[in-house]
């Protein structure tokens, strides 16, 4: 199996005269990323509406960016979209795209969070920001025309991580109730260094996210401290996966967090937690990102997206 023969030519452009030896620039990094997240934006789904807002987080406000589609009503589903990025780059502008993908085809509100990031805001920041913005959604429900009781949390790679830590934070401190978590490429451990994950090793380089650049996130995010060992960063470590959320989790096969994504997805099954992975073998990390500019990509997050969509329908009206 290759890497999907349409992804291989951004690929090469991303990596072109990139030294793999040099320093890793923080602000060339998010100047970057952001490009490349806003690379499709011209082709974003229309929605009825966006709005920008603050709200309340735990040092400081909290920019959170509200999308709506055409015909929802007073009392539909809300999604909880935590952006990607390693918990170090990464924001509303970059993930606009993305967000109008879910808002247009989920049936439910999006409410997308911009959180603090590291280095400048260490662990555990993101996590307090993301359980703030939960806790805002679901005691604004009726101002934001939502139904908490069909709340759903969301997002790619640090985000999904993040999905995942706030469904075992709700579950530990007794709600707000969420009633899936859908992860997108999830991180969900810190060893990177035991071989426990072989996808670290096999995808290592060439394939967008590489392992040195996973290297360089820990570092910020962690902030002196060991991740490892740590649930609220690393949920794959949690004594007790019971009672969590239903889950779909996706991965790539060219991906290095494959691993400890299908390792997370089986966790919480031997739980006795419902879980559908979707696993989309020729794509790479990112995929979602890229969705807009390469067929093979925008035709993964489609079945990922109908995923959502099916997973949302199926909750009970309260």
């Amino acid at each position: 199996m290759s890497v999907a023969a349409d992804l291989q030519p951004l690929l090469d452009l991303i990596s072109q005269g990139r030294d793999p030896d040099a320093p890793i620039d923080l602000e060339e990094r998010r100047v970057s990323y952001r490009a490349i997240c806003t690379g499709g934006r011209h082709l974003a789904a229309e929605v009825a509406e966006v709005v920008d807002r603050m709200i309340p987080g735990p040092e400081s406000d909290l920019p959170v960016r509200i999308y709506r589609a055409e015909g929802l009503g007073d009392r539909s589903p809300v999604v909880l979209y935590l952006h990607g990025g390693g918990w170090t780059i990464g924001d509303l502008e970059g993930y606009d795209e993305q967000c109008r993908a879910v808002a247009s085809t989920s049936g439910a509100v999006v409410v997308a969070l911009e959180y603090r990031l590291a280095p400048e805001h260490p662990f555990p920041a993101a996590v307090d920001d993301s359980w703030a913005a939960l806790c805002w959604v679901s005691e604004h429900a009726g101002e934001l025309g939502v139904d908490s009781g069909r709340l759903v949390v969301a997002g790619d790679s640090a985000g999904g991580n993040l999905s995942a830590v706030l469904s075992l934070l709700a579950r530990d401190r007794g709600g707000p109730a969420i009633d899936h978590q859908f992860l997108i490429y999830p991180a969900t451990d810190f060893d990177y260094d035991s071989r426990r994950w072989p996808s670290l090793e096999e995808n290592a380089v060439g394939y967008f996210l590489e392992l040195r650049m996973m290297r360089w996130f820990a570092d910020n995010v962690a902030g002196g401290r060991d991740l490892s060992t740590e649930p609220l960063a690393a949920p794959i470590r949690a004594e007790n996966h019971a009672g969590l959320p239903p889950a779909t989790v996706m991965v790539g096969g060219f991906d290095p967090l494959r691993d400890e994504g299908l390792g997370y997805a089986e966790m919480l099954r031997s739980a006795g937690v419902p879980v559908e992975v979707i696993h989309h073998e020729e794509q790479v990390h990112g995929y979602w990102i890229v969705a807009p500019l390469v067929p093979s990509s925008g035709a993964a997050r489609q079945i990922d997206l109908d995923a959502l969509r099916a997973a949302i329908e199926a909750l009970p009206v309260g």
